[in-house]
């Protein structure tokens, strides 16, 4: 074989069947007399040797005998059919406006050096397998091939790498699944569908004029593809499909697809409650904040008569920022966590269906972290079917000012997602795309993309006038009928109905529309809408007993480290490991780590399942967990909280992908629909929780009060000030507290190992109640190890979580003390170091506020009612002044301090959060200590 054959850039490498086989042929005889074969099939095994390796399974040879001077001929004619398998999308009429050029010149036959009569000649088997009776010759075949893969679907799967999926998908196109035969009651079917999805978003526009609804209008057929999707659902026996989508035509699915009433809907419009017109056989179910939301980013859950449960998941207007909760609600959806080990999962039991706009496919960086989960053993799901509601615009952006790809689907052909172009003014070719990807999916188990052409009828919303900036794709929209009025007329032409039948359906469906309208105005009600929070909410976490029994706490850390006999762990990790043992000799204490592994097993003992992942979870990135042990000689993986006796529940640790923002959105969706299950991530540092700053700020602070969707997610985020300069050092704290309202989540700094014990049984108790809210854990790097942070077994044996910790040792005499100081975390134990017992200090007094938010102040305040002399409350912080918890907790402190002086100890006002120097930080760190202490 030629030394310079490469498969990706040789002619051979795209063909395959009896083209392969003759091929083939060709090669055994230019082995044998080169000169008896065309010249240009000389040189190109010259140039690219055989089609395939030596050895390797050689493929059945062509039956059809050519004439030894037509080898060239031949190969042109293979050459044209694999071009129009390859690039035949470039020349199809997928653009209902037909505005974008078709790229035909490709498949000219001189280009190939061929003429019809030479096609003529060719045998049909040597171009196209499995032909249809009418197809007689290689023009023949030609010419099905391109009336295959350039009319109103089009295809792009050469990218992919297997080549049993091309395959399956180039003998699914073939056979001329693309082209679906629908009966007649089927055709009825899609056009009453059709008629209600463009009946809905007309009677809006005329009923409430001037109102939002990012209106479905130009892909209509987006339902019908989604309506098709749910058949094929049910039929296979899915129990959940996950639906993910922005604003636009949100209104629509939530109508024909989760079969929202129309009454339900109008009154959202009309600002009257809907809940009198929720369906009485519960097969709708709505939750609701009590700050609510904008009305096209509600989500919904509908159960179908035969238990498909159809899931739309509740969205804000980051556009794509959905598409990695629905994966984790998928993925949650598919597991059995309720056995011990891991959780086995049936991907069959679930999908997603993530549509996407077309802009933002391509603009919006999270769409490929969601596609790059598609294979990652934590976060694959067996596939999702993506959709782009492609509109050909962006707001007022044309597709040159978006993307530089020619299509907006190119992101995905990087991640070997095939992807299916189809027109949306076709409804049955988008049925039968429908059909293709879902099998796929089922088939194949990984993601597929159908990109839905259409257009937007109207602006970015519906006051917008988009002549202004897009004047020629609007003219020729206006001028284009809609495509309830194409098929309307297709379906009257094929005598399946009358034109009258078709009138008459629209009619009916704008009237049966009017009577929901006029029901809403009959139940309208003059209350004042008012914000009622939960009392659940507002009454936050109750103190729960969170001890573990002793027997039990001691057999469950001997099982831990017992490892199988044949178990070879790396040496000094064993060693290192082996020390756990200790605390329950009565030698040392029980460090962060060695906490943290008995809260897993002991939440594990008592049911709740348990999802850790994170960027280096499995080791942690201070090297301290090691919940993950590989066998020093062979690899092999030995996780022991998987061999704890009495286990009711699984527990997964998972080394996350590196990207903070989908990882963050998928175990915030697993949570979302798994909440019994205790779901944490871990930041590989504090700092990197930026790049999911709009999962906090939209999703995990505001779910509840905008939607009252309810989260348990822990999220731990290292944070200390310890020399590694500007990004390794704050975990943004102060953005978590300016979020913090309402109850909405708990943040804690904890300078305690059995703190941290404590506070994950609380949180995993408080899972599936009405109390329960997301934890941010702003967690420590130096203090993973430092002996002030340590538990004895008693601590973790008895009591629970400690909202604040007085420093031992000192505030003994009430009648000295006149300075309270007030530090967490790191700060709080650098302050321990320096006051050792505290005799030294006799008038000052330290508080670990371990909870920040919500803020303790009535423990607080009865500490300082102990002290009559108090002058002063100092918060000491190693943060500037402008970050960190100050200017979150001095209000707080003003509140209780009854005239007491405030004081702050800590860095200065900055526009970066610390030193890049670590002699800097150093001497600013002892600068804070010194003045929190100096006697008054």
């Amino acid at each position: 074989m030629s030394s310079n054959y490469s498969d990706s850039k040789s002619p051979w490498s795209s063909i395959t069947g009896p083209n392969l086989g003759y091929v083939m042929e060709m090669y055994d005889i230019y082995q044998e007399s080169p000169e008896s074969i065309d010249p240009e099939f000389a040189e190109l095994f010259k140039q690219y040797g055989p089609p395939a390796e030596a050895g390797d399974e050689k493929q059945p040879a062509a039956t059809a005998e050519v004439k030894s001077d037509k080898f060239g001929k031949v190969l042109g004619a293979i050459q044209l059919a694999e071009a129009i398998r390859a690039h035949g999308h470039l020349a199809s009429d997928i653009y209902p406006l037909k505005d974008q050029p078709r790229d035909t010149e490709r498949f000219e036959l001189s280009a190939f050096g061929l003429t019809e009569q030479d096609l003529k000649e060719v045998p049909v088997s040597l171009v196209l397998e499995n032909a249809p009776a009418d197809v007689k010759d290689g023009l023949d075949a030609i010419n099905h091939l391109k009336s295959l893969y350039t009319d109103k679907v089009a295809f792009e799967f050469s990218h992919i790498v297997q080549p049993q999926e091309r395959s399956w998908l180039q003998s699914k196109i073939e056979a001329g699944e693309a082209k679906p035969a629908l009966d007649p009651d089927k055709k009825k079917q899609v056009l009453d569908l059709l008629t209600r999805v463009e009946g809905f978003e007309k009677f809006v526009h005329r009923t409430f004029v001037g109102q939002k609804r990012f209106s479905i209008e130009g892909v209509d057929t987006l339902v019908v593809l989604m309506d098709e999707l749910v058949r094929l659902s049910e039929t296979a026996g899915t129990e959940n499909i996950m639906i993910g989508m922005a604003h636009r035509g949100r209104l629509n699915v939530l109508t024909h697809i989760l079969n929202k009433p129309y009454e339900m809907m109008f009154a959202g419009f009309a600002h009257i409650g809907d809940e009198a017109f929720l369906p009485e056989d519960g097969s709708l179910q709505i939750t609701k904040g009590w700050f609510g939301d904008v009305k096209y980013h509600m989500g919904a859950a509908f159960t179908s008569p035969n238990g498909t449960n159809i899931k739309l998941a509740y969205n804000p207007s980051h556009l794509e920022i959905v598409s990695p909760v629905v994966a984790g609600q998928t993925r949650a959806a598919q597991e059995n966590t309720q056995q011990s080990g891991l959780a086995p999962i049936d991907v069959n039991k679930a999908y997603g269906i993530m549509v996407h706009g077309d802009a933002a496919f391509p603009g919006q960086g999270v769409v490929t972290e969601t596609l790059n989960f598609s294979r990652v053993p934590g976060y694959q799901t067996g596939g999702s079917i993506h959709i782009i509601a492609n509109n050909l615009i962006g707001f007022t952006t044309e597709q040159s000012d978006s993307r530089s790809t020619h299509y907006s689907s190119d992101p995905a052909k990087g991640y070997e997602v095939p992807v299916i172009h189809v027109n949306a003014d076709e409804p049955e070719e988008v049925i039968a795309v429908a059909r293709i990807a879902f099998e796929y999916r089922q088939k194949f188990g990984k993601d597929i993309l159908i990109d839905l052409i259409g257009y937007r009828r109207y602006g970015h919303n519906e006051m917008d006038e988009p002549l202004v900036t897009n004047p020629t794709m609007y003219h020729g929209i206006h001028e284009h009928g809609t495509v309830r009025e194409i098929y309307g007329g297709k379906l009257a032409d094929e005598k399946v109905l009358s034109e009258d039948d078709v009138k008459k359906l629209d009619s009916d469906v704008l009237a049966e529309m009017q009577q929901a309208y006029d029901r809403i105005k009959e139940n309208k009600s003059d209350d004042v809408h008012e914000i009622n929070i939960p009392e659940a909410v507002m009454e936050g976490f109750p103190e729960v007993p969170t001890g573990v029994d002793k027997d039990a706490l001691t057999k469950m850390n001997e099982e831990l480290l017992s490892w199988p006999s044949d178990f070879s762990a790396f040496g000094k990790l064993a060693r290192i490991l082996k020390r756990r043992e200790d605390p329950f000799n009565g030698k040392g204490k029980i460090d962060w780590a060695h906490a943290e592994t008995l809260a897993f097993g002991s939440i594990l003992r008592e049911g709740n399942p348990i999802r850790l992942s994170g960027q280096d979870a499995q080791r942690g990135t201070f090297a301290h967990r090691h919940l993950v042990l590989h066998d020093e000689k062979n690899g092999n993986q030995l996780v022991p909280l998987h061999h704890i006796s009495d286990s009711k529940a699984s527990f997964v640790v998972y080394n996350s992908p590196l990207s903070e923002a989908s990882v963050v959105g998928f175990e915030y969706g697993y949570n979302v629909e798994n909440d019994k299950a205790l779901v944490i991530w871990e930041a590989q540092y504090g700092d990197f929780a930026n790049m999911a700053q709009m999962m906090f700020d939209q999703f995990i602070s505001a779910a509840r009060a905008k939607w009252g969707q309810k989260s348990g997610l822990v999220m731990l985020l290292p944070h200390a000030y310890e020399g590694q300069g500007p990004e390794h050092s704050s975990a943004r704290l102060e953005r978590f507290l300016q979020n913090a309202g309402e109850n909405n989540w708990t943040v804690a700094n904890l300078s305690s190992a059995a703190n941290y014990f404590h506070i994950l049984r609380r949180q995993a108790k408080m899972l599936g109640e009405e109390s329960i809210r997301p934890l941010i854990l702003v967690s420590p790097k130096s203090l993973l190890r430092h002996p002030l942070v340590g538990a004895d077994v008693e601590d973790l044996t008895e009591g629970n979580f400690q909202t604040i910790i007085e420093q031992p040792g000192m505030g003994e005499n009430t009648k000295k003390v006149e300075r309270l100081l007030f530090a967490s975390g790191k700060m709080a134990i650098d302050l321990a170091d320096r006051v050792k017992d505290g005799k030294d200090y006799p008038d000052t007094h330290i508080v670990r506020v371990e909870q920040l938010y919500p803020f303790p102040a009535e423990k607080i305040q009865n500490i300082i009612k102990r002290y009559p002399k108090l002058k002063e409350l100092g918060w000491v912080q190693e943060e500037p002044k402008n970050m960190g918890s100050w200017s979150f907790a001095e209000p707080q402190l003003r509140d209780i301090a009854n005239g007491i002086e405030i004081n702050y100890y800590g860095r200065i006002v900055r526009s970066s959060p610390a030193e890049g120097d670590g002699e800097s930080h150093k001497v600013e760190q002892a600068r804070i200590i010194d003045e929190a202490l100096a006697k008054s």
